[in-house]
């Protein structure tokens, strides 16, 4: 049976840590960033962990766990 391929796109953005949780990027912050407060945006910075329902899906997108 060959290889499993990884979802390049999903490798590049999410990062599984040693617990096995996902941890992705802050939505948020690319434009727009007038309308938005200093909270929102210093909030957006910091990693976010992907929740239990997202995680079977996305999961078998980096099938090594990149």
């Amino acid at each position: 049976m060959p290889k499993m391929k990884t979802k390049k796109s999903a490798a590049k953005r999410l990062r599984m840590t040693k617990s096995g949780k996902l941890k992705a990027k802050a939505a948020n912050l690319r434009h727009i960033l007038t309308s938005k407060t200093n909270k929102a945006k210093r909030q957006s910075r910091q990693h976010v962990y992907l929740s239990d329902a997202d995680h079977k899906r996305i999961a078998r997108c980096l099938p090594y766990g990149l």
